[in-house]
């Protein structure tokens, strides 16, 4: 098994409980305001991996090319958490992850056109699969319901999977030519200073002192949960292509569904279980590539 194929699954593991953590944590919680908080967590937890592996030291030779992706992917990483979070406060885990985890589709589309990776007839079936798995996994009677509870979801699912796909390519480019870990930690500072920018702006700053304590507990398990999956993610994508790590990461929709039935209570009809299935099966069918 490949190296890449390795920090792929380890990123897939840490960003299946990434959801679960956050859902419980963002509970009562803005969601700009619940961003914020996990970014600051992931904004430690990667600065201290750099000075632990003593990669900021290379600081001072990133390029201006690596400096503009890496800021492009990290502002494109704050607005899919920002979408992705007001998604998950009214939506369920099962019905929000499958919309985000389509975000490959794109990505693939795009590894094609801006980095060109191959796509090739069995791709094209494994995009289908996944088209396929996520319509069914959809519950429309459910999503109309939390729809009225609150917000579009359905609509800012689907915004944080496209600005999902944007990160991977942007961050393909710019982590290039820079070390993995340092590459990371420099899109993470971009996104902290982008969600608390939208904090104040909001000015939901406020409602930082009627936090409970459960939920600082939860968003910080979240933001390690994530910054774990960032760290091994970036660095498969560094050494391996856009086109294979990206699948495996989005297997994480099956601890994902697991997490959320043993944790939250969330049931699955045989209906969704089909459509988890051919998830499952196109994102196979693009790993074996």
């Amino acid at each position: 098994m490949e190296t890449w194929v390795i920090y792929a699954i380890l990123a897939s593991l840490f960003a299946g409980v990434t959801a679960i953590l956050a859902k419980i944590g963002i509970k009562g919680v803005n969601s700009h305001l619940a961003t914020a908080i996990r970014t600051v967590v992931i904004v430690i937890f990667s600065w201290l991996i750099v000075l632990m592996v003593g990669s900021h030291t290379e600081l001072a030779s990133v390029g201006m090319r690596s400096w503009v992706f890496l800021i492009a992917s990290g502002l494109a990483t704050g607005a899919s958490w920002l979408c992705f979070f007001y998604a998950l406060k009214f939506g369920t885990v099962s019905n929000v992850s499958p919309l985000k985890k389509s975000s490959m589709i794109l990505t693939i589309f795009l590894a094609f056109l801006v980095l060109g990776e191959p796509v090739g007839i069995t791709q094209i079936v494994g995009i289908l699969f996944i088209i396929a798995g996520t319509v069914v996994m959809l519950d429309k009677k459910k999503a109309s319901e939390e729809n009225e509870g609150g917000g579009n979801w359905l609509l800012f699912g689907l915004l944080a999977a496209v600005f999902a796909s944007l990160v991977t390519i942007l961050g393909a480019i710019g982590i290039a030519d820079v070390e993995a870990n340092l590459g990371n930690a420099i899109r993470v500072v971009v996104v902290l200073i982008a969600s608390w920018g939208m904090v104040f702006l909001t000015g939901n700053q406020k409602g930082v002192g009627d936090i409970s304590k459960k939920s600082w507990i939860f968003l910080i398990l979240s933001g390690l949960a994530t910054g774990g999956s960032w760290l091994f993610f970036f660095r498969a994508l560094q050494i391996g292509p856009a086109s294979g790590v990206v699948p495996i990461d989005k297997l994480s929709i099956l601890l994902n569904i697991l997490f959320a039935r043993l944790f939250l209570g969330e049931k699955q009809s045989p209906r969704r279980l089909v459509g988890l299935a051919c998830l499952v099966i196109g994102t196979l069918v693009l790993v074996m590539l």
